[in-house]
């Protein structure tokens, strides 16, 4: 099945082709490799972990990059079932926009699975994704912006910017996708901030410490006042609002 952006309409000049093989039998990498070859994919690797059920292969086809995953029968019916379980994964978005190329009907089956987005499930990675956000003196936060620390402020921006959109995408009953595309991604929402990607674009290039800090930090704010009242949610409405005076500039005297 074609899985990522071509299957989406969206791939542009600088996508590859990526695919989801899923085979009668397991096969050994250089099985894979072998297969990949005789249909043509030039300069063959390998990527990501190996050893484990799921092969990868990349390779060249007349000059386009192609990105081929294998899963043995056993090892994707149990990867569907753990999606539908709430194991964090963007394969849940591939297998529920893939496109079958060739397919016996489980394609059909898993994406009639996966129509459904569980509130149970919504519910849990909404409060799963507010855990970080509270528990200690919101002062600490001041620690992140001193000189020098700029690799550990762009680290918390970066997991806090993830879960703003782990709980849109869950309150929008969507499969959370890769983080590519964000805007695209997230224009159809109706449950979200305004100018939500353009906001965590803000926040990412903006030099200054305090202000990016400020910027995500009511991207947070607004993001939590949409999601259902929960134990860490509740916490984090509070606790939030703590490092917004924490983080705001004082008027001169």
């Amino acid at each position: 099945m074609l899985t990522g952006s071509v299957s989406r309409g969206v791939a542009d000049e600088v996508s590859d082709i990526e695919m989801l093989v899923v085979t009668a039998e397991p096969f050994e990498l250089a099985t894979c490799f072998a297969h990949a070859g005789r249909a043509g994919l030039e300069r063959l690797d390998t990527w990501g972990p190996q050893g484990g059920p799921a092969s990868r292969v990349f390779g060249y086809c007349e000059g386009v990059p192609i990105e081929l995953v294998w899963w043995p029968p056993e090892f994707a019916e149990a990867s569907v079932a753990a999606l539908l379980a709430g194991q964090e994964s963007s394969s849940a978005d591939a297998l529920a926009n893939g496109v079958a190329l060739r397919t016996s009907g489980l394609l059909e089956r898993w994406q009639e699975d996966l129509r459904e987005y569980p509130a149970e499930l919504a519910a849990a990675r909404i409060e799963d994704a507010a855990l970080t956000w509270g528990g200690y003196a919101p002062e600490g936060m001041l620690t992140i912006t001193r000189p020098g620390e700029r690799l550990v402020l762009v680290e918390r921006m970066l997991d806090d910017a993830t879960r703003v959109l782990q709980i849109v995408y869950a309150l929008n009953r969507v499969w959370p996708p890769t983080t590519k595309r964000v805007a695209l991604r997230v224009e159809a929402l109706s449950l979200k901030p305004e100018r939500l990607a353009e906001r965590i674009a803000q926040a990412l290039t903006e030099p200054d410490p305090f202000r990016a800090l400020l910027v995500l930090n009511e991207l947070q704010l607004e993001t939590v006042a949409l999601a259902p009242s929960g134990s860490n949610v509740d916490r984090a409405r509070r606790w939030l609002a703590e490092v917004s005076e924490v983080l705001s500039p004082r008027p001169s005297l």
